[in-house]
């Protein structure tokens, strides 16, 4: 079995350090459909090997910013650049480096897991016995290599979550942006797609920007952006942007940047 190509190692470098190279960096980018402003002079960055959170209500403009990320949509305004490619001078680099989970599923149920991943890594241009090394090892790390024959219609949601994500890291991407990965699954499956995503980061040193309306995903040691009607409310490691918002909790924070009323659940 092939081992996992290694990774470039961002814990060389601080994460302090304002010399590094962030896996993501999004500079003053706005967006609109028609008269419609969707993003307004959205500023940030992702570092590697870290754990960003994209906390906004639905309609807050994190699937749009996802789109212009992985290039669905044409920047209008502004840059974005992965590990210092710019996606509109350099895209065959910069979507060389990125993974992504979009919120609906796309998958085709009707192919084995299989036959799912080696259908991408065709895309990629990975060779077929390359490809079958890379999918039988991703499909044991999450737990389904005894369901590698079976029909994706045949899997649970969550883990049809996990065959998502398994993709997504076929072709060794260094950043991972997830769109609401956790939509519809029970307690546990969103628990174990959490933590498998997070286990990406600390051993795999893979940069992730998890965009989620649920506080309860989000811990502290994690970087926080708050994103509401298209604008960027509040960014920083989590306990900084709390803090700055006079709150105890992330959940009070949030409700102090946007006037939200407090919804059950532990969602915004």
């Amino acid at each position: 079995m092939t081992s996992p190509a290694p990774i470039a190692e961002p814990r060389e470098t601080p994460r302090s350090d304002p010399a590094a190279v962030p896996a993501l960096s999004i500079e003053g980018v706005s967006h609109s459909y028609g008269p419609r402003r969707a993003l307004m002079d959205v500023s940030f960055n992702v570092q590697p090997a870290s754990f960003t959170a994209l906390l906004g209500l639905n309609g807050a403009g994190k699937s749009t910013l996802f789109s212009l990320i992985t290039r669905l949509f044409g920047i209008q305004t502004g840059h974005v650049a992965i590990f210092g490619h710019d996606i509109g001078e350099n895209p065959g680099e910069a979507l060389r480096l990125l993974g992504v989970v979009f919120q609906p599923r796309t998958l085709d149920l009707d192919l084995s897991l299989t036959q799912n991943l080696l259908y991408h890594a065709a895309l990629h241009g990975i060779s077929r016995r390359e490809a079958a090394a890379r999918s039988a090892e991703l499909l044991t790390r999450i737990g389904l290599s005894d369901r590698a024959g079976s029909k994706v219609r045949d899997l649970s949601g969550g883990q049809m979550r996990r065959l998502e994500i398994a993709r997504a890291l076929l072709h060794r991407p260094r950043l991972l942006l997830l769109d609401e990965p956790t939509v519809g699954l029970d307690v546990k499956a969103r628990a174990d797609i959490i933590s498998h995503v997070r286990q990406l980061v600390t051993e795999q040193g893979i940069g992730v920007l998890w965009a989620t309306h649920l506080f309860d995903e989000i811990v502290a040691g994690d970087d926080l952006v708050v994103l509401h009607q298209g604008k960027v409310l509040a960014q920083g490691p989590m306990s900084r942007v709390i803090t700055e918002a006079g709150a105890q909790d992330v959940n009070t924070a949030f409700m102090r940047l946007t006037g939200a009323q407090t919804m059950p659940g532990g969602s915004a």
